[in-house]
């Protein structure tokens, strides 16, 4: 049996969020890039997080004090990034579109910013593009035209303005 080292796994995990920066063309800040390979690594073994419950979960932290609140907006803000991201599909399931998602995980991230350039402001801010880049992780993972035209038009979607213009729908 082979087991991964940390060192191996970051690495993994770090090449793959760079790969997807290159198909989004994007290039995130190192602190924003290490942050999203530590969450894929704290989630890799998570199956759960498609069962909470988003909203709740938020007005629950948002009424939370000092430490608990920080910890668990930070939470919500996780989750919401890998659902947009890795798991669109829920969206779509629970019957809301992905900017749900993206509403609720930028609030999470700018309530616990202390300015626009701390790490969870910068969060919030490039939420959109961290999202195209969990979306360009799975190679495979195509925007319908639908879907890229919802995303790029509600969400300013870089990735799914690219996927529009290879289906020769915007100029």
């Amino acid at each position: 049996m082979h087991t991964e080292t940390t060192a191996e796994v970051i690495t993994l995990w770090r090449d793959t969020v760079q790969g997807a920066e290159d198909r989004c063309q994007v290039r995130l800040p190192e602190q924003v890039e290490s942050y999203l390979v530590s969450l894929l690594i704290r989630y890799t073994n998570q199956p759960a997080l498609a069962n909470q419950v988003i909203a709740t979960e938020f007005l629950r932290a948002t009424q939370e004090t000092d430490v608990m609140r920080r910890y668990s907006l930070a939470n919500v803000g996780d989750q919401c990034l890998l659902l947009s991201g890795l798991f669109p599909g829920v969206a779509e399931r629970r019957q809301v579109k992905v900017s749900y998602f993206v509403d609720i995980g930028r609030s999470a991230y700018a309530d616990i910013s202390d300015t626009a350039t701390d790490l969870y402001g910068s969060l919030a801010i490039r939420f959109v593009m961290l999202m195209d880049v969990l979306q360009s992780v799975n190679e495979r993972q195509v925007l319908l035209p639908f879907e890229a035209y919802e995303q790029w038009e509600e969400l300013g979607s870089k990735r799914a303005l690219m996927a529009l213009r290879a289906y020769g729908l915007r100029g």
